[in-house]
This record gives structure tokens, C-alpha cells and sequence, in this order.
């Protein structure tokens, strides 16, 4: 590559690491080689790296830095499993504009890039599951790169629009997806001055700055995303199959209550169209049960259940 063509190339990676719809006149396609787009994913790598700071002295951990990256990973997690996948991919509710996008803002808090992103590419994963065009089918790409790997890719970093016309005529839910590391770094800076607080009016809580950020931001961000992406990887490979779908989905009880219900896989690749993934009471569904007691609260409306047909068609023995 000549000095200058990588001059441009390396600017515009800086570029998108803060605004993701530039250069959208590229031309977006699922195919094509599977190649590490490198400075562009160069945040991706050192999110993990960050990781690594828990070991530096005076960092260390404590109880409330643990207590915080947990609680933070379970709201993250429904956010992503409730928010992002039923709701933003597969419309199983309905709620008013504002919790749409107060749902698309927590949501974004989870540095898994907006929601038009998640649901456009969401969408592609359901209309071309463990093909050659799924970005993360372990079949055709092995089980490492649709774990991770994926993600890193030039082709599959822009937002494709036109896969959710539904969506992206919202104004707000674009801006947040173009966007999309405005919320996480508010959500890092403050944790990090909540640990400063914290160290200065309850020092015996042993926390500090950096600890907050590392355990609550790094760390748990971390395996929030490494937990999400056990349903693209190892619930297409490890698990029970209860209906014959076209792909590899299983069902998945561990993956289940990892990702708050998500690991029932095959239950939802065989029916997409209900806000619940655990079609049977002894099925663990968190994000089922918290989506519930929502609608109670009249937060969110027309939970789509799971129709009586559908459970009829089990696979036989």
C-alpha cells in the first residue's frame, strides 16, 4: 500500500472508532474473505487489555468493585437479550417512543455497538443461519471466529439500513448507532468518579478510581460480550435439539443462565416471533420474567407468546 493510501486509511480508522456511519457509501456485503481489520479494531483489543489492570498494585479488587461489575453485567445482559434481541430484532413487544429509546440507550451502554447495528446484522444471522453468508456460523468458519472473530471484519462493520427500515426512521435511534461509544464512555468516566467518591467518604470500602473502572467497566464489559457471543458459537455446537430447524441450534440450559434465557436457541431459531425463548415453565427464561413484570408496570405492551401449535412440534424420538 502506498504511504499515502495508508496515511488515509489509517485516518479514517480514527475516524470510526468514534463515528461508525462514516464512509457508509461503502458498498456492504456478508461475503468475502474473513480478514482482522486491525486499527479499526484496535479499542476492541485494548478493551481487553484493560483487563489486566486489576494486577497492577493499587488496583487490586474489593467486594463493592465485584458487587458492581456483577450487578453490572445482569442489567447489561437484559439489556442486550430484552432490548436488543427481542425487542430492536425481532419486534416480540411493543413500547412507546421514549422507552424505545431509553431501551436502544441502555442498551448501548453495553459496547456492543448500537441497536440498528445488533438488529440489522441480527436480522442477516436468521435469514441465512449456518450458511455460508452467516457471519459467525461455526460450521463455515470455524468455532473461534464465529465466537469473535467476526466482529473484527471490515465487511461486517457497517450499519445495513435497509435491513430495518422499521428502526432507522428514528432520528434518536440512528444518532446512537452512528455514535455508539458516546454511552460507554460516559458509563467509564462515571464509575471511575464513583470509586473516587467512594474512596474518599468510605475508604474502609477499599475501592478507588481505577479499581471501579477496571472491575465495573473492563472486566464485566468483557465477559458480557464473551457471554453474548456463547450463543453464536457454542450454542450452535453444544446442547439438545428439540426441533429440526435448517441450522445447528441447540438448546442449551448453562448458556441459558449465563445469557438470561438466550440458550434456548433452538427454541428460537424454530419460532423467532415470541418474546419468550423457554417454551416450557421448567425452561429458565430471566429475560422472559423480568419483560413480564414490565408489562405489569405497563412499561412494555402485547408480549407475543408462544402459540400452543408451535408446541406441538417437537421432535420425535
Amino acid at each position: 500500500m502506498a504511504p499515502t493510501n495508508f496515511l488515509k486509511s489509517f485516518l479514517f480508522s480514527i475516524v470510526r472508532w468514534f463515528d461508525t456511519h462514516a464512509g457508509t457509501q461503502e458498498k456492504r456485503t456478508h461475503l468475502g474473505p474473513n480478514r482482522v481489520d486491525w486499527m479499526r479494531c484496535m479499542p476492541f483489543f485494548i478493551l481487553h487489555v484493560m483487563c489486566l489492570a486489576a494486577f497492577i498494585p493499587g488496583v487490586g479488587w474489593s467486594w463493592i468493585a465485584l458487587a458492581v461489575a456483577a450487578g453490572l453485567y445482569v442489567v447489561r445482559m437484559f439489556a442486550i437479550t430484552g432490548f436488543y434481541h427481542r425487542y430492536f430484532s425481532h419486534r416480540t413487544y411493543k413500547v412507546s417512543r421514549a422507552m424505545q429509546f431509553l431501551m436502544a440507550l441502555a442498551g448501548a451502554a453495553c459496547v456492543q455497538r448500537g441497536a440498528l447495528w445488533w438488529a440489522a446484522h441480527h436480522r442477516h444471522h436468521h435469514k441465512h443461519s449456518d450458511d455460508v453468508e452467516d457471519a459467525h456460523s461455526p460450521r463455515h468458519h470455524g468455532f473461534w471466529w464465529s465466537h469473535m472473530g467476526w466482529i473484527t471484519a471490515k465487511k461486517n462493520f457497517a450499519t445495513d439500513l435497509d435491513a430495518i427500515p422499521d428502526l432507522a426512521k428514528f432520528p434518536e435511534l440512528v444518532f446512537l448507532d452512528r455514535f455508539d461509544v458516546l454511552v460507554p464512555i460516559l458509563l467509564a468516566v462515571a464509575l471511575f468518579f464513583v470509586g473516587v467518591i467512594l474512596n474518599a467518604v468510605w475508604p474502609g470500602l477499599g475501592t478507588n478510581g481505577m479499581q471501579m473502572l477496571t472491575w465495573g467497566f473492563f472486566i464485566s464489559t468483557v465477559c458480557l460480550f464473551h457471554g453474548t457471543c456463547t450463543i453464536n458459537s457454542l450454542s450452535h455446537v453444544f446442547g439438545t435439539r428439540r426441533f429440526e430447524t435448517t441450522d445447528t441450534s441447540r438448546n442449551n440450559l448453562l448458556l441459558a443462565l449465563v445469557t438470561l434465557g438466550e440458550g434456548w436457541h433452538n427454541n428460537h431459531h424454530h419460532y423467532q416471533a415470541t418474546a419468550r425463548q423457554g417454551f416450557y415453565w421448567w425452561e429458565i427464561d430471566i429475560t422472559w420474567y423480568v419483560l413480564k413484570a414490565l408489562s405489569w408496570v405497563r412499561l412494555v405492551r402485547d408480549l407475543k407468546p408462544v402459540p400452543a401449535a408451535v408446541l406441538t412440534q417437537t421432535r420425535k424420538p
